[in-house]
């Protein structure tokens, strides 16, 4: 079922919706795409990605570190939630602190593809994407600080939408890195992201970077006979795999046929986003997770002897590799004499992305994108972190400018995997962004 079919339920048939769900969520917990099954609320089910603040709930982040906490209120997205007549019903499996491409990093194990089990389901929000997929959540919410939403949701074959950056607030989301996270909608189709998008968005006072800018609903004034300038960036695609370039050629046919005018462009090579953005969110980690410390939240280490060594103890045996080394990497640019070369550029670097999207956005409407340069790839294929970070190559760009984008599956390849791409758009121009994905999904027929 559909969250548009589900919201219109009576009570009664909630109910049984959610013992359904219980069901089919037990028998198929291989995927590994739910960390609990909770339950706040009797309103329509949704699955809550495992960083997002739950009342009552254990919310750990993927981490052995947070294991024990207990949040001690709702997020403001569940709040909007609850008010729409949603409810949380389960806790979604994802990389630890949102620090990776593949749910492998995960405390409670790695998620399996619905589509292969021996593939990756995509990070960080891989859980809120196999579930969704794999007809266990009729949608979920996941966070995306350098493509987390969008991603998974490519590797799955459903929609993930990343709104722009202030859009949705932050208040309650555990932070990466404060200055790329959006908490975003992950669902079967782009009407139900529409839907969630417009229950989840709007000014909130209690998040200093929440936008107080007028909100008009986007589901209401859907429009797929729009006809828009799309921008296809041509260097963009050559590094992508053969079955990414074949999608991208489907997904631009489809578009001319539905009428949409089509322009060639060309960005700055995605290499310097992969590089302004490992640092900029590696700096912001370091400072973020500075307080997960064995005092405050979770865990703390036993058999210490001072506060120092609380410290250590704690961090070496609470966080996991990926983590530490993230921790490191922002560490180190954000340290004397290292400052200005590394985390100052990267900022300058920053701006000029921002800027190059904005020349685009002068002569087109929404920018055509790959999600990922392959299809999802096989469980330790990737075991080189840096291989891992440039899986990402195309999807960062999106976080640094804070535009919005949404992922919609295109086609599948020879063996049955999802091929999704990407539409970004203006900043807060989301209307655009889901005309196109609404009018992209009814020309491809992906199902």
């Amino acid at each position: 079922m559909r969250l548009k079919e589900a919201l219109a339920l009576r009570p009664e048939e909630v109910k049984a919706l959610r013992d359904d769900l219980k069901k089919r969520v037990e028998a198929k917990k291989e995927i590994n795409a739910y960390v609990a099954l909770d339950e706040a609320g009797e309103g329509v089910p949704l699955l809550i990605k495992d960083n997002i603040q739950v009342k009552g709930w254990s919310v750990t982040s993927a981490s052995k570190i947070l294991q024990g906490y207990v949040a001690p209120y709702d997020a403001t997205v569940i709040e909007k939630l609850k008010a729409a007549g949603l409810a949380p019903f389960g806790r979604a499996n994802m990389d630890e602190f949102a620090m990776g491409s593949s749910t492998e990093t995960s405390f409670y194990g790695k998620t399996l593809n619905p589509h292969d089990p021996e593939r990756v389901p995509g990070g960080s929000s891989g859980g809120s994407a196999a579930a969704v997929a794999a007809g266990v959540a009729i949608a979920a919410l996941g966070s995306d600080t350098g493509g987390s939403i969008r991603q998974p949701a490519a590797f799955c074959g459903i929609v993930g939408m990343k709104p722009t950056y202030g859009r949705v607030s932050r208040y309650g989301l555990a932070a990466y890195s404060s200055s790329l996270d959006q908490i975003g909608p992950m669902t079967q189709n782009v009407e139900d992201a529409a839907i969630l998008y417009d229950i989840i968005s709007g000014h909130d006072e209690r998040d200093s970077t929440s936008a107080n800018i007028d909100y008009t609903p986007v589901a209401p004034n859907l429009d797929a006979t729009r006809k828009l300038k799309i921008a296809v960036i041509d260097n963009y695609v050559k590094d992508a795999s053969p079955e990414v370039q074949k999608a991208y050629e489907t997904a631009i046919e489809a578009l001319k046929e539905a009428g949409h005018t089509i322009v060639h462009k060309e960005l700055m090579g995605a290499k310097y986003d992969i590089a302004a953005y490992y640092i900029v969110a590696t700096a912001e980690a370091s400072a973020n997770l500075s307080r997960y410390d064995g005092v405050r939240y979770g865990n703390r280490a036993q058999d210490v002897k001072d506060l120092k060594e609380l410290y250590l103890k704690t961090r070496s045996e609470g966080f996991g590799e990926e983590v530490k080394r993230r921790i490191l990497l922002g560490s180190f640019v954000l340290s004397s004499g290292y400052y200005d070369a590394y985390y100052l550029k990267a900022q300058k670097v920053r701006h000029l992305i921002k800027d190059e999207f904005e020349k685009v956005f002068e002569e087109a409407d929404l920018i055509l994108s790959p999600v990922a340069p392959t299809p999802a790839f096989r469980f330790g294929e990737m075991a080189d972190p840096l291989q891992m970070y440039l899986s990402d190559v195309y999807t960062v760009g999106v976080n640094l400018a804070g535009l919005p984008a949404i992922s919609l599956p295109i086609e599948k390849t020879a063996e049955g995997l999802p091929v999704g791409l990407q539409l970004i758009g203006r900043h807060f121009d989301e209307q655009t962004v889901f005309d196109g994905a609404l009018s992209l999904e009814k020309a491809v027929c992906y199902n």
